[in-house]
């Protein structure tokens, strides 16, 4: 059974699509980078996917913009991220300690 996860902060649809985009984004990262142990292929492709997701990052930040949605309040983005997973899906972006791979 899953431990309970504290509930998301109230987003505007805006925003939580800016997180959700920003995690896919970061979930290609972590795939493409270079210091971990993989295939070049599965690295190509998620290269190839990132550039799509960075321009629906990109839309998803215009929208908020748009809307006039001119702030993005980083103590609750932090929340929704967290909620979301978001540091231990970060972590795969940075340089793993020497060794591990």
């Amino acid at each position: 059974m899953l431990p309970d996860l504290p509930p998301l902060p109230a987003l505007t649809r805006a925003e939580g699509e800016v997180i959700d985009r920003y995690l896919e984004a970061v979930d290609l990262l972590g795939r493409i980078n270079p210091a971990r142990h993989g295939e070049t292929y599965r690295g190509l492709r998620a290269a190839q996917a990132l550039v799509r997701k960075a321009a629906e990052l990109r839309d998803a930040l215009a929208l908020m913009h748009q809307r006039g949605e001119t702030e993005l309040h980083g103590d609750t983005l932090a929340r929704a991220l967290r909620v979301l997973d978001g540091e231990r899906r970060a972590a795969r972006v940075a340089l793993p300690p020497d060794g591990v791979g």
